[in-house]
């Protein structure tokens, strides 16, 4: 069955009625009439939905948007593909975030246990789906529409919220917040963790740092497990994916839209920024950063306390700030080690003259 989704989304609103609101304005030969169903990523945005393109990094799927309209600063409208209407804004990501918060209101708060309900005051909700042998224990929430499959225990103090789906033999943590996500079978979650918060989304700017709606999900695939007190926030438009069999530590933060592989390994600390993507195998050792929208390929290995800035090839072993090859890296500490030593002997030779 397929997901209803975790927010009610508004409209369809016309062109001129999202441009008023979004401190925009159309560009050439633009129809402020035309209807908005929806907003979407670039890259799977179609005839009625609205998008945003502001970084160059983007710019193959800016040119291959099917998207009606598009929010873009004036140096790109002109380079617009042909159907999509080019909204021209002095900061596009802005606009989108006041657009999105026109279609999806609800998604400005954090949502736990859905909409009221007189009959649910604590515990289980009514409408929540038990397979048997599901466990809760005292002092556990289960919100509004859950789903949640055999043999699974929802420890005590944790909160499953609105239209959660927990797959089977999973284990969910004393005082674990699980909302806006969707789990699959044998996942355990450790003590104290956040799932699907929203992810640090704002424009920023002078006149204030707008809060941009966070209305994707977590999908969080077989076999994982989450180490304690760790945090994964829900994607911004699309999902935050974590993939089969990966083991994340204790303490780990991992960003809106970050697309994690099979099987990966992220030790204790490890700080993952937005629209990061791991593939499969890859490993991270303790306090490693990585910026936002970095790749980092199959089977790479990142030292400890390494920040990576830069897209890593497949199979790479890296290491540094800025991370590098651990054999640019090591030669590197060595040089700066021989500086020393050589500055040191001159000091001492320059003492006894």
């Amino acid at each position: 069955m397929e997901h209803p989704g975790f927010f009610k989304i508004a409209g369809p609103f016309s062109l001129g009625d999202l441009l008023k609101n979004a401190e925009a304005r159309p560009g050439p030969d633009v129809d402020t009439g035309l209807e908005i169903c929806n907003v979407m990523p670039l890259d799977e945005a179609g005839a009625s939905h609205i998008t945003f393109f502001n970084n160059p990094k983007y710019l193959k799927s800016y040119a291959k948007t099917r998207a009606a309209a598009c929010f873009v600063a004036e140096s790109y409208a002109e380079r617009a593909p042909e159907g999509v209407a080019a909204l021209v804004s002095d900061d596009p990501y802005r606009s989108f975030a006041l657009s999105l918060a026109m279609f999806y209101p609800e998604a400005m708060r954090p949502r736990t246990i859905g909409p009221a309900d007189e009959g649910f005051a604590a515990g289980i909700h009514p409408s929540a789906e038990l397979e048997d042998n599901v466990t809760v224990e005292p002092g556990a929430v289960v919100g509004p529409e859950a789903r949640i499959g055999s043999g699974t225990v929802i420890a005590a103090g944790a909160s499953i919220g609105y239209r959660v789906c927990i797959g089977r033999d999973c284990y969910i943590g004393p005082n674990t917040t699980v909302i806006h996500a969707l789990l699959g079978d044998r996942v355990i979650l450790h003590a104290g963790i956040s799932i699907g918060q929203d992810g640090f989304g704002f424009a920023m700017g002078a006149q204030g740092h707008l809060k941009v709606p966070q209305i994707g999900r977590v999908i969080i695939q077989d076999n994982v497990e989450v180490g304690a007190n760790s945090a994964i926030d829900r994607g911004a438009l699309k999902d935050t994916i974590i993939g089969e069999g990966t083991r994340i530590d204790n303490i780990v933060q991992i960003g809106h839209n970050v697309v994690i592989g099979r099987h990966c390994v992220i030790v204790s600390q490890v700080g993952i920024a937005g629209s990061v993507e791991l593939g499969d195998g890859v490993v991270l050792g303790g306090q490693v950063g990585i910026s936002g929208h970095v790749n980092v390929g199959a089977g790479a290995q990142i030292a400890a306390t390494s920040s990576v800035r830069s897209n890593v090839p497949p199979g790479a072993k890296w290491g540094g700030t800025p991370a590098k090859p651990l054999s640019h890296w090591f030669r590197e500490i060595a040089l700066v080690q021989k500086l020393a030593r050589d500055r040191t002997a001159a000091l001492r030779n320059n003492s006894r003259s």
